[in-house]
């Protein structure tokens, strides 16, 4: 796609990054077979390629205006596009490129402003947001069913232990996977005990960076990822041998911190070192495999979820699968597995109706052959799917396992 970019946008620190993605894309349409909202709205502005085509107008003069933010607000940034695309687009960089350039000229409406900075304050509030949780389980059985079905499941208390061994591994706990998700982490780290892996947790409220990154904070959200990277380092320099991470939607983004503090000549070194240390769980797990055992089976039927995250931004599909079903279970048949849950980040609150849609659209893909739990790799996509849902919803490390 040739390109012509105005004076002011060529001396932009993005100028190189927008010409080069924009140059690679040819316009073919690929991507929206596999967008989800194309596939729910059947609009070319709200598909990849017609997102795309907007930014290309605003970089080349056109006036920022409140529609073209619409349709990139619309946009899971889900990536199946990337992943469907014979031409290699970064469309998710150019994405994160052109919406703030975008808002920077055109500002959100005062109301919208202040819902997404109250988004990610109380879901980095720590406290605030763990009491806030706990009194909806303890109201709940009192709410009308649309409002109890928001609220979390309480898990039943897991012990966690804590052995002494020569290999260590950090673990994000993340801000959200404290407070309604605990026996992720939990079980992750019995499971790690179990295979001579001492697991490194610190303690406060750490969150990656992405929720304030998605939601027009994207200079908080770096505040984020240095705090992190400056906590993990003397612990890094100690000798931990890698940064485990339980949420694919938190991996996607640590596994970028190198890009993403490159240009900061106090963490480009660090952050890097960070990134080129991160493992998803499943990794992990895996180059163990010989030693597991989960023992007695609890379900037999498991239909396996596999978050954007996972399949189209760190290109692990098919292997929780695998996975399971070495352990013994029966993995169900699941349509449409590409296609997203709605669940996004904080997608599913910016944009409830899509959202609500789409995960509607993926219970019944999950669901073709009566699975007796879905198993998933996301807190994210674990609380949304479980909305309305007669099948319990867990992470798989909770099926490998048991306290």
């Amino acid at each position: 796609m040739q390109t012509n970019l105005t004076a002011r946008q060529q001396q932009s620190e993005h100028a190189e990054v927008v010409e080069s993605i924009l140059r690679k894309c040819v316009h073919c349409g690929f991507c929206n077979a596999t967008c989800p909202t194309y596939q729910l709205r059947g609009d070319e502005l709200d598909g990849p390629r017609g997102r795309i085509y907007q930014m290309k107008q605003y970089f080349e003069g056109a006036e920022a205006n409140p529609q073209i933010l619409k349709h990139l607000d619309r946009c899971l940034t889900c990536r199946a596009c990337e992943t469907t695309c014979p031409s290699g687009v970064n469309y998710s960089h150019l994405l994160e490129v052109g919406r703030e350039a975008i808002e920077t000229e055109l500002p959100r409406p005062l109301w919208d402003r202040l819902r997404r900075r109250a988004i990610v304050a109380f879901i980095n509030s720590g406290w605030l947001f763990a009491l806030s949780i706990r009194v909806g389980q303890f109201f709940a059985p009192l709410m009308p069913q649309a409002l109890r079905a928001a609220v979390p499941a309480k898990q039943p208390p897991v012990t966690r232990r804590a052995g002494k061994h020569a290999r260590k591994m950090l673990m994000l706990a993340g801000c959200v996977q404290p407070a309604v998700t605990p026996n992720t982490n939990h079980l992750a780290s019995n499971l790690l005990d179990r295979l001579g892996i001492e697991v490194i947790e610190l303690d406060g409220n750490f969150c990656c960076g992405a929720a304030a990154a998605h939601t027009s904070a994207p200079e908080y959200g770096l505040e984020q990822v240095k705090r992190l990277v400056d906590a993990w380092w003397p612990h890094i320099e100690a000798g931990a041998e890698a940064v485990v991470v339980t949420a694919t939607g938190c991996g996607v983004s640590v596994r970028d911190y190198g890009r993403l503090l490159a240009h900061d000549p106090a963490y480009a070194e660090r952050a890097q070192r960070v990134s080129e240390l991160y493992r998803d769980l499943l990794e992990v797990v895996e180059a163990e495999a010989e030693q597991l055992d989960p023992g007695q089976l609890p379900v037999q039927r498991v239909a396996v979820h596999t978050p954007c995250s996972m399949q189209h931004g760190l290109g692990i599909n098919g292997r929780v699968e695998a996975l399971l079903a070495r352990a013994g279970y029966r993995i169900c048949r699941v349509e449409d597995a590409h296609l997203c849950c709605g669940s996004a980040g904080t997608y599913s609150m910016l944009q409830p109706k899509l959202a609500g849609q789409l995960r509607r659209n993926k219970i019944r893909a999950l669901s073709v052959e009566k699975p007796e739990v879905i198993a998933t790799a996301n807190v994210g996509c674990q609380l949304h799917l479980a909305q309305g849902n007669p099948v319990p919803v867990r992470h798989w490390i909770e099926l490998l396992q048991a306290d």
